[in-house]
């Protein structure tokens, strides 16, 4: 049985025209069949769903994410393991969010969310799975529960031996501090001496495991880079030379900026104002990204300008409002809404290595795909108007007749 998407208007990441009146055609999850200019024949057994001329694309990507930072003290393991679950489902069903890269978890509750989901015992998110975070003792964020404190060099290969055991895929290494802790766990400064990070990327060369790279000022973003890691996060002091090293060696940057700029005074809009409100970070951090937001905004939009690789990431919570919130930030700092949803799609699904199966409305790819109210184009919170979300080519959310009432 096949079913047929009709009267949608089509944006399928690759060009950034709208094209209405367009049918996709899906079978055995794929889409078979792009037809522009009119409706798709329907067989008796096609299942037909009428876009009315909303808008069709690909399901949305947040390539950094967390689970809820609650100790076993606050919470036990597997109400937190299901909470993490429940997230995960309601951001593909009430956000449109296909995919996640998840940037740090304990006791490895993002793989088993990841097995769960790829063996159809729920329907839920693609989730690449990275475990714990590797810091140094006395490294960045440690109260959060995710982090695993390694020292020297065999300290690191061991823990990332472990990582590699436990099945995730990919390791995410913590090159220097941040914004959100204590003191002395500053975005300033790097927390890995030389021989710790040599040790740990050759580990990962070795095993073929790509290193997500914490790297929040020029020295540790360098550093980074000329190592191999695959991607770098954060980014939020660089300089001109930390620009040509992403494009020299065709590095990814994942920016986060509502790690900076999502704090009461400066909430541009509703769900801004909304989600720091609920959020209730202290003066304290609340100072700490302010101070960081004038540099996290020149270099990303340097970044923007310089045609640099970047995919979209959140590093903030609930699930189903991160991306939402990180994509208005990035129109808000300098990207074109046609930046941010390929950041947010295309570039999403490439990052993590699916870039063959999704991440663009094309013939052949996986069917994951959202339809929206109104042109992200013009708006990019019109993403917010979500009519229907679709998964391995199955509805598995329609908005529509709530919306109707």
């Amino acid at each position: 049985m096949r079913t047929i998407i009709k009267n949608a208007t089509l944006i399928d990441c690759v060009n950034p025209a709208p094209i209405p009146n367009t049918s996709i055609v899906i079978e055995d999850k794929r889409i078979k069949k792009i037809r522009h200019g009119g409706d798709e024949p329907a067989g008796a057994e096609d299942s037909v769903v009428d876009a009315n001329g909303a808008y069709l694309l690909p399901g949305l990507w947040d390539v950094h994410v967390h689970p809820d930072y609650h100790s076993l003290s606050e919470m036990p393991l597997p109400e937190q393991v299901a909470l993490f679950g429940h997230r995960l489902r309601s951001a593909l069903k009430d956000s449109g969010m296909v995919g996640f890269r998840c940037a740090g978890s304990h006791h490895y509750m993002d793989v088993a969310w990841r097995r769960a989901f790829e063996a159809d015992q729920y329907v839920g998110p693609r989730v690449f799975a990275s475990g714990h975070f590797l810091t140094t003792t006395g490294g960045h964020f440690l109260h959060s529960g995710h982090a695993l404190e390694c020292d020297g060099p065999y300290g690191f290969v061991k823990a990332i031996r472990e990582e590699i055991k436990n099945g995730v895929d990919h390791i995410k290494l913590n090159l220097s501090g941040g914004i959100m802790g204590p003191a002395w766990d500053l975005h300033t400064q790097s927390f890995l001496l030389d021989e710790e990070l040599k040790a740990a990327f050759d580990i990962c060369r070795l095993r073929g495991f790509k290193i997500m790279a914490h790297a929040t000022h020029p020295n540790a973003v360098k550093a980074a880079i000329t190592m191999g890691a695959h991607s770098i996060e954060h980014g939020y002091i660089m300089d001109d030379e930390c620009i040509e090293l992403l494009l020299e060696y065709d590095t990814w940057l994942v920016p986060t900026l509502a790690i900076s700029h999502l704090t009461p005074k400066q909430a541009s809009n509703k769900w801004e104002s909304l989600w720091t409100k609920q959020r209730g970070l202290s003066h304290a951090l609340c100072c700490r990204a302010e101070a960081a937001a004038e540099d996290h905004t020149e270099w990303f939009a340097k970044a923007v300008k310089a045609g640099v690789k970047m995919a979209l990431g959140s590093d903030i919570r609930p699930l189903k409002d991160a991306a939402l919130l990180e994509m208005g930030l990035w129109t808000r700092c300098g990207a074109t809404p046609w930046q941010t949803l390929i950041a947010a799609t295309k570039h999403g699904a490439a990052i993590c290595g699916a870039e063959n199966d999704l991440g663009t409305v094309e013939v052949g790819k996986v069917a994951d795909l959202i339809v929206v109210g109104a042109n992200p184009l013009d708006n990019i919170d019109h993403l917010r108007q979500l009519h229907l979300v679709i998964k391995d080519g199955v509805v598995v959310s329609d908005k529509r007749k709530r919306q109707a009432i």
